[in-house]
């Protein structure tokens, strides 16, 4: 699943294990397997946004270079 996932399905679901731990409903164990995933999700939306900073400074390098 790793192949298909984006930005911005990482940050949805990201968004409903945020709601699901702020509600204080879920069993512990649950809630540490969610925040796992979570910290996982975030780490992924990280590295998604570095990529993408790191383009953008390539492109700008390249045009002003022009």
């Amino acid at each position: 699943m790793d192949n298909e996932k984006t930005y911005e399905s990482a940050l949805k679901r990201l968004e409903e294990i945020t709601a699901l731990l702020e509600k204080n409903e879920v069993p512990l164990d649950e809630s540490m397997k969610l925040f796992e995933e979570g910290t996982s999700l975030a780490a992924f939306c990280s590295r998604k946004l570095d990529e993408a900073k790191q383009k953008v400074t390539v492109i700008n390098k390249e045009q002003s270079d022009e």
